[in-house]
């Protein structure tokens, strides 16, 4: 009888009365086995105050209610994707949405319900996983932020997938130890991509340039992650550079060169098909005509197979000492032999190589003067 007197004299009091006992009424709800109010027909007369005209009433609503852990799922679910300020009571206060819930008003929902769902206290995987792919930037980065947020390595690559060529979302990314190697990688891909793309880099350096040293800092970035990464986390990093287009031969030679032989090893069973367990076993010890027929069971052609196969043989067995007595690097070794035979190799390959002992030789010289200047200090 209570409930149906209210329902009567709601229809025709004012905004301010309604807001006031739309507050009592939920108050009531959520104390109803103290005063014995009858919960049935407090959920319809609350139902029916979803569609009062004033924000204020349903406000009122959803404040008396946030914290009722028996709160009716329906009308939180409802208050939840109402007004922004309503909304943000209902989604930050209640703990009666469940995931399938949160998923369904990220979905529907604008960006505004979907931020606020990216800044609960806690987010779990699933609900993380629905913001990370449908998500803009804001929302995106309210998640990373979010130390409550529980992403998945999954979520990490969309995410990094999606937005990462945003500065701030490739930053909160950067940051994170749980980011795969492989997403890391497609992270420092798109640096480059927008340095090489930028207007006053081009101009001091030219096109042909900027677009050269693009290329190999990013060949030298997928390296060092490379080298940083777990074992397991390599075959994912060696799959997206292959499908990038970027598993070439000058990145291969430079990481044989470098004595990346953990990714070289990983990319010529990705790009061969051949076990991993042979793959190791001819590289680490196998002959010229079995190494080169491994590397061109993974594409490489005869007229670059013979510098590679040298190449690793200088790594089954060093590449020896100079007049001096130091250790000669692989890379200048090999451009040595090249310089002897230059038949027996392509011009491209020739002018890689030396590039790769010429940089090596500069940084000897930077790393020279760096040591040389702190004794002098």
């Amino acid at each position: 009888m209570i409930i149906q007197a209210f329902l009567r004299w709601v229809e025709t009091a004012r905004t301010s009365d309604r807001a006031r006992a739309a507050n009592a009424l939920g108050r009531a709800y959520a104390q109803a086995e103290i005063n014995g109010i009858d919960r049935r027909a407090a959920e319809m007369a609350m139902t029916f105050l979803l569609d009062d005209p004033s924000p204020k009433v349903r406000h009122s609503l959803v404040d008396a209610l946030a914290d009722c852990p028996t709160a009716p799922r329906a009308i939180i679910k409802a208050l939840a994707e109402d007004q922004p300020e309503i909304a943000y009571v209902a989604i930050s206060r209640s703990a009666v949405l469940n995931d399938e819930d949160l998923v369904d008003i990220a979905a529907r929902g604008t960006a505004e319900t979907r931020a606020l769902i990216a800044a609960r206290s806690t987010v779990s995987r699933s609900v993380a996983a629905a913001i990370a792919e449908i998500g803009d930037e804001e929302e995106v980065l309210i998640l990373l932020e979010n130390p409550g947020a529980r992403l998945t390595q999954r979520s990490l690559r969309r995410i990094a997938g999606r937005l990462g060529h945003v500065a701030a979302v490739r930053d909160q990314l950067l940051s994170r130890g749980d980011l795969p190697s492989d997403a890391r990688q497609a992270l420092a891909e798109k640096v480059g991509a927008a340095l090489a793309a930028c207007g006053l880099v081009q101009a001091s350096i030219g096109h042909g340039r900027v677009q050269r040293v693009a290329r190999e800092a990013c060949d030298a970035a997928a390296l060092a992650l490379a080298a940083a990464a777990p074992h397991e986390e390599l075959p994912e990093m060696i799959g997206h550079l292959r499908e990038a287009g970027r598993l070439t031969p000058s990145l291969l030679l430079s990481a044989l060169c470098s004595g990346r032989t953990e990714f070289f090893s990983a990319a010529i069973v990705d790009l061969s098909g051949v076990p991993e367990r042979r793959v190791r076993s001819i590289l680490s010890g196998g002959r010229i005509h079995s190494i080169r027929a491994l590397l061109e069971s993974a594409g490489l052609g005869r007229e670059v197979s013979k510098a590679f196969a040298e190449a690793v043989l200088l790594c089954q067995g060093g590449a020896g000492a100079g007049a001096d007595g130091a250790p000669v690097s692989i890379a200048a070794e090999l451009s040595y032999r090249i310089r002897r035979k230059p038949s027996d190799v392509s011009h491209a390959i020739a002018e890689l190589v030396e590039r790769l002992a010429f940089d090596e030789q500069r940084q000897i010289a930077r790393d020279y003067a760096l040591l040389a200047s702190r004794q002098a200090a």
